[in-house]
């Protein structure tokens, strides 16, 4: 391996989180038993977005049932039940944050009849009895597309769902817990368009795992061609050894050329740079500007 990819270039270096919103958001999270992936998966943005009052939580505990390489999130057998207050717990946490744009997400829970969807659906509904005014996004799992699964989702009054390719065709055996699939996720995605054509929908890839440009290219393709309206390009980063290596550091000029590439490809929106995550607050206020003003024009 180039001696270069065993320390990150200077774009990509952060400082240690720290600040008075990262203490309370922290505090608040802890008080209220709640995950976020911003903890989970060791976010690089954690300070930005904690100090500036966004967190994305995370559902259903911290334990996935399935094992891609690329993530720091702890695999394994979770507790079968579900903690019936944390609803009304993020809710709180909204309310107390005064966020006006949400990002749920949550482990992969294949134990569980309906792969988590009507949690993710009561935390929502949560969310919207307090103010219905605010937008929430849902990074959902595959639910192995089950479309009983995927209709609960659509009836819940998320504004934004996203499902994340993660990586282009070639790698995704390599990248991916076996049970998750390209074709999967594209089926799933494809699905919530066709039932709801006015959701926004969206997904992410993460970038230095070997990929090729016209690898890159041939997904954003496939993507627009099941009417994903959002894309994210982040650069992948080694959470811990037993991860996977990072092949290759981008630098922010091809970044900014994907990104470039990915709105001549028709996407309404395209957040990419080296620490743009799938759930980064990039996209949040193209989003909320865009839901705000087709309220308007229904009015």
């Amino acid at each position: 391996m180039n001696v270069f990819l065993n320390r990150k270039p200077e774009w990509l270096r952060v400082r240690v989180a720290s600040g008075k919103g990262y203490a309370e958001l922290k505090q608040l999270a802890r008080d209220l038993s709640l995950n976020t992936v911003c903890q989970e998966a060791r976010c690089p943005n954690i300070e930005e977005c904690w100090n500036g009052g966004t967190a994305t939580f995370m559902l259903m505990g911290n334990v996935c049932t399935r094992g891609c390489r690329f993530c720091s999130v702890m695999s394994g057998k979770p507790k079968l039940t579900l903690n019936r207050d944390e609803p009304e717990h993020v809710a709180d946490a909204v309310e107390k944050l005064a966020l006006s744009y949400v990002v749920l997400t949550s482990v992969n829970r294949d134990d569980l009849p309906d792969g988590g969807a009507s949690h993710f659906a009561k935390t929502i509904a949560a969310i919207k009895k307090r103010d219905t005014q605010i937008l929430v996004e849902a990074l959902i799992p595959d639910f192995n597309a089950d479309p009983s699964a995927l209709d609960i989702m659509i009836d819940s009054g998320a504004d934004v769902i996203a499902q994340n390719m993660e990586t282009v065709r070639r790698l995704t055996q390599r990248v991916r817990d076996p049970r998750c699939g390209y074709e999967k996720t594209l089926s799933v995605l494809e699905y919530l368009k066709l039932r709801n054509p006015s959701l926004f929908t969206k997904s992410s890839l993460m970038l230095g795992l070997g990929e090729r440009d016209e690898e890159i290219f041939e997904t954003m393709d496939d993507l627009r061609s099941v009417g994903v309206d959002i894309l994210t390009l982040g650069q992948y980063l080694q959470p811990t050894k037993k991860h996977l290596p990072v092949e290759e550091y981008l630098h922010p000029t091809r970044f900014d050329y994907l990104a470039k590439v990915g709105r001549q490809k028709g996407f309404a929106f395209v957040a990419a740079g080296p620490l743009i995550r799938s759930s980064y607050r990039a996209g949040e206020f193209f989003v909320e500007n865009m839901l705000k003003r087709r309220g308007d024009r229904d009015e």
